[in-house]
């Protein structure tokens, strides 16, 4: 059994009240609450991270259960270099704090965070480890829940195109960087420059849409109602031959999240479109005079 010190994470499980997060907890605007939320891919450790706008996502949001579906932590980027900037321990303190006041927090790791896969079925701080998930909704369905990269034929046959799929993919999050600090200045909301990109092009399209496939059927096979899944960065949720198939997306391109109303009722929340709606200025009332004109 491997040891927790051999995690490549510059994070203790520590008690979440020992210190203040860097950011402290500040709301703006109603919170919300929901029965279960399901996010992934969020990349702590990379320079794409939108942990920022996650931050402000938790500042916003409460729920009875919180899963994890993988790629919470960037393992392989973690190797290569060392980045680890206070608002990412924020993340991971907000996490915590929630485990500790009540909410059940499920950690269902992925590809970049397969370090944390020999810890299934233990609990460090509040938080359950586990390879995957099956979670009942309010209406009674039954959802695997599972990261998906052991669906990807990609990363199951040849492990070292992924890795070069990889490079080239944080090549892609160095210039969406670049472009949202631009962005930044000038006033502009979150603009995901790669999300547009996957989009454009017919070969992702393409594999997204077998990717989808693939994975219901796994989940058919296993009997259940359907399946919550993240991995490739894409958002959705639909029927897929009587198979309801969700995607939480992630928070280095979408920022999105998966939500369960209390009556079962399901939705993708696009955090980055609500907090450009939120801070984009009021409309001028007109006067009384012009109205009349």
């Amino acid at each position: 059994m491997a040891s927790i010190s051999t995690l490549p994470i510059p994070v203790r499980f520590a008690d979440p009240f020992a210190a203040e997060p860097h950011v402290p907890e500040c709301v703006v605007g109603e919170r919300r609450s929901y029965r279960t939320v399901w996010i992934s891919d969020i990349h702590l450790g990379t320079r794409g991270c939108n942990a920022a706008l996650l931050i402000d996502f938790f500042d916003h949001v409460d729920c009875e259960t919180l899963y994890l579906v993988g790629d919470i932590i960037d393992g392989w980027r973690l190797k290569k270099r060392h980045f680890w900037p206070p608002e990412h321990n924020d993340v991971v303190w907000r996490v915590l704090k929630r485990a500790k006041r009540g909410t059940r927090v499920v950690y269902v790791p992925g590809n970049h965070d397969e370090m944390v896969k020999p810890f299934d079925g233990f609990d460090f701080g509040g938080v359950e480890i586990r390879r995957e998930a099956v979670h009942e909704t309010a209406d009674g369905r039954k959802l695997l829940v599972v990261h998906g990269d052991e669906f990807d034929a990609v990363m199951l046959a040849h492990r070292w195109l992924a890795f070069v799929g990889d490079a080239a993919y944080t090549a892609l999050m160095k210039a969406n960087v670049v472009v949202n600090a631009i962005r930044s200045r000038m006033g502009l909301p979150y603009w995901s420059l790669s999300l547009v990109a996957k989009h454009k092009v017919k070969n992702a399209v393409q594999f997204i849409g077998r990717y989808e496939e693939v994975v219901a059927h796994a989940a058919r096979s296993r009997g259940v109602d359907g399946v919550v899944c993240g991995h490739i960065h894409s958002a959705e949720m639909r029927a897929i031959d009587g198979v309801d198939y969700y995607n939480d997306g992630d928070w280095v391109e979408g920022c999105t999240a998966l939500v369960e109303h209390a009556d079962g009722r399901m939705e993708i929340v696009r955090w980055a479109e609500e907090v450009a709606a939120r801070s984009a200025p009021a409309p001028l009332e007109q006067p009384a005079s012009a109205r009349a004109a």
